[in-house]
């Protein structure tokens, strides 16, 4: 008999054969309840995953899932492992990892930044391989790679479902796998054993057809939907790609494609299982899981390849797909590269491009890297280096090894690139840029995210997301008037055209696996230790919230009122802020510190109503705990899009919020919020958001007889004006179960009591 074929190469006890039979088993068990009618790949995908799939999905409604597996990133690790810390189990349920990712701050390349971050953070790393050695985690070390580069080479595998600690883990989307990002209170329930509750998601259809062409690389797929859909277009739905146009497509372009789904607010997006994806597969020695996931192939895709079945549906004609480039500020702020210079000159934003940055998770394949590469060897050719600064992020140590190997590393550096390291750096704000700290200004990146500051803290710079490739091009023209499909560049030797680069996903001599950069859990890790010094400003063990009393909540005073967009960066900033994820009280000292002040217009300064001065958000916040007062905040539309950082929902609710108030949500956000005892709260009518200023307050009255019950919450409004209180009706999204986390004070707090 032949040997069973594990998940992955360090889950050796865990076979593939047996998880197909459970899925099959479950999509046979959950046809019957919904009368056989044809189901979306990604039906197939939740069905196969449920807790008990004699149920039935009613989109909008919630679902209990097992996932297959758990994975975390060393910043939002943290306090996911101090949860899991907290509720008393001894070792985790379902393989897990943990990747050293988010700390390497680049600067001066990958030799040089490694120590330096070894050293700075060596008291986070000594915990994380602590807690992930007593608890049953894999450790993958610092300098290993960024998470989901490191997940589609080791661990995604067609038909499985993963939730990750990064709004990003959709990447593994591209080997057809449902990878949702969330929260660490939810990874931990999957760690502890306990189903992933998760609200049904509608099926967004992005029929593709033709193949790409020249110049146009998938990241264009993922930017002109960004433009067509907007930022929270994906809201509520999986985003499928079917249709003949996915066979085109490599595994890590599909995976590109699927990575920034997560800036359309898409639950998550999934390609179906094609001969690329069989292909990359062996190519990263899983040739039994591609044998496997082949002969089940037809488990691995939507039941019929037609338009009829999904809840919407977008067409996209791959062939006739240009060159797109978004920003500045937001990721669906889309142009086409042929309109790029009169865009930016119309906007007054710098023509002259400073930086170009490539790599990231969402573009640090062996193909992005190897047209990158085409790009760079052409020019040296015609005797040109980078006009522009010019840094290159490997996604993994995989990665790396192949790219020296075969000789892009030598061509990179020899136009000028400095090669950081095997880590996220630039594209969290891990950035000691050093051209310039302030200042208007433009750079150019292959990235998924253009938040105001995000890379280089730097309110003034306009950074714009495009393909690696022309990221490249744009650099070494040095301008935003430079088409690379179209346009002459001026050499040393004159005027020449850079042939489109040379399309190869995968390597010829196979991938080079590089230094060993993966640490196994103990056997039994009951009797360790796990680090944390009471003295530390990095750690600290989290103490439970407290339960509610039960009452209304009277007469609070609003925190701030947000004007405009606020992701989870103007909520809980990343960049220097990131060495205090595992610090609860001190990274709530950089609550909302770039949120926009309706009242004013200004960031990280609102008024305190209990003293009528002005002050730092964080610090008005503290004063009114240290005084008993509970608060709001007042938001705007699709509030707490981007990542998956639940500091975002810890940090109020420990500096005393009750609610968060606000015209519309991102999923993950107000996920998060829920499990931290937070109310989540949407205007009925999103026009009261106007009748309210910064300096009202707000009690949220019957919460106790309407909480859980789809009802809506009745919110009493005391206008600072004096003028005549005013009720306003507010939509809470809290089932039963959620509710309960909301009276015991937490989701952690209701896990603790059974």
């Amino acid at each position: 008999m032949a040997a069973k074929v594990p998940i992955s190469a360090y889950d050796k006890d865990i076979y593939l054969e047996d998880a197909y039979a459970k899925y099959e088993s479950n999509i046979a068990a959950y046809r019957k309840v919904n009368g056989g009618k044809p189901l979306t790949f990604a039906e197939k995908l939740l069905a196969s995953h449920l807790d008990n799939p004699n149920e039935a999905m009613v989109k909008g409604g919630y679902v209990n899932l097992r996932p297959d597996r758990v994975a975390m990133q060393d910043a939002t690790g943290q306090m996911a492992i101090l949860q899991f810390m907290s509720s008393g189990m001894k070792r985790v349920a379902v393989p897990s990892t943990v990747h050293a990712d988010h700390l390497i701050k680049g600067e001066n390349g990958c030799a040089a930044d490694l120590p330096v971050a070894e050293n700075t953070n060596k008291e986070v790393y000594a915990f994380l391989r602590g807690a992930s050695n007593k608890y049953g985690i894999g450790f993958w070390k610092p300098g290993s790679g960024i998470i989901h580069q490191i997940v589609l080479e080791n661990y995604a595998f067609p038909g499985g479902m993963m939730i990750g600690t990064d709004s990003h883990t959709p990447n593994a989307g591209g080997l057809s796998m449902f990878a949702v990002g969330g929260g660490g209170a939810d990874a931990v329930d999957v760690m502890a054993g306990l189903p992933l509750e998760l609200q049904t998601p509608k099926v967004l259809g992005i029929h593709l057809t033709g193949q790409l062409n020249g110049w146009v690389a998938p990241k264009d797929v993922i930017l002109s939907l960004a433009g067509k859909l907007t930022v929270s277009g994906g809201t509520g739905y999986v985003i499928e790609y079917f249709g003949p146009g996915c066979e085109t497509l490599s595994a890590t372009g599909a995976a590109t494609i699927c990575n920034m789904g997560a800036e359309l607010g898409a639950t998550t997006s999934v390609f179906p299982f094609t001969k690329r994806q069989a292909e990359y597969l062996r190519a990263t020695r899983r040739g039994g899981i591609a044998a496997l996931a082949e002969k089940n192939a037809a488990m691995l895709r939507a039941d019929k390849d037609d338009s009829s079945i999904y809840d919407k549906v977008v067409e996209l004609d791959l062939s006739s797909l240009e060159i797109n480039i978004n920003g500045p500020l937001s990721p669906d702020r889309n142009h086409l590269m042929a309109n790029m210079a009169k865009d930016c000159e119309a906007n007054n934003w710098p023509l002259e491009i400073k930086v170009g940055l490539i790599g990231s998770c969402t573009n640090s394949s062996y193909e992005d890297f190897s047209r990158a590469a085409d790009v760079c060897k052409q020019a040296l050719a015609h005797g040109m280096k980078m006009k522009s600064h010019f840094y290159i992020s490997p996604g993994s140590e995989q990665i790396r090894a192949t790219m020296v190997r075969d000789g892009f590393a030598k061509l990179f550096e020899e136009v000028g690139g400095i090669i950081l390291a095997n880590a996220c750096g630039p594209c969290i704000g891990q950035w000691n840029r050093k051209d310039m700290k302030s200042g208007l200004n433009t750079i150019v990146h292959s990235y998924n995210r253009n938040f105001i500051g995000r890379a280089d803290g730097n309110k003034e710079t306009m950074a714009f997301v495009a393909s690696a490739e022309v990221v490249t091009a744009l650099a070494l023209a040095g301008t935003m008037k430079f088409n690379p499909a179209t346009d002459e560049i001026e050499g040393p030797n004159g005027k020449w055209k850079i042939t489109a680069p040379v399309r190869t996903d995968l390597p010829a001599a196979g991938f080079d696996a590089g230094a060993n950069v993966y640490e196994a859990p103990a056997e039994n890790g009951e009797n360790l230790d796990v680090p944390i010094a009471a003295t530390s400003d990095r750690l600290q063990k989290l103490v439970p919230f407290p339960a509610w009393d039960g009452k209304d909540l009277l007469d609070m005073p609003i925190l701030i009122k947000v004007q405009g967009k606020c992701t989870t960066d103007h909520i809980s900033a990343a960049g220097p802020w990131l060495k205090y994820r595992g610090h609860l009280d001190n990274i709530a000292n950089n609550l909302l510190i770039t949120a926009k002040n309706a009242e004013t217009g200004a960031l990280d300064c609102v008024r305190n109503q209990l003293t009528g001065k002005d002050d730092h958000v964080p610090a008005v916040a503290r004063y009114y705990k240290a005084n008993n007062v509970r608060w709001v905040v007042i938001g705007d539309t699709n509030y707490g899009e981007g990542s998956s950082r639940e500091h975002a929902a810890l940090e109020p609710r420990h500096l005393g919020g009750a609610a968060i108030i606000v015209k519309s949500f991102a999923r993950i956000h107000e996920s998060n919020l829920k499990k931290q005892g937070v109310l989540p709260l949407t205007f009925v009518n999103a026009a009261d958001y106007d009748k309210i200023t910064g300096n009202d307050h707000v009690s949220l009255v019957d919460i106790a007889a309407t909480i859980g019950t789809g009802k809506p919450i009745k919110m009493i409004v005391k206008p600072a004006s004096g003028a005549p209180q005013f009720e306003v009706a507010l939509h809470c999204s809290m089932n039963e179960s959620q509710a309960q986390w909301f009276r015991q004070g937490s989701a952690l707090n209701v896990m603790a009591m059974h």
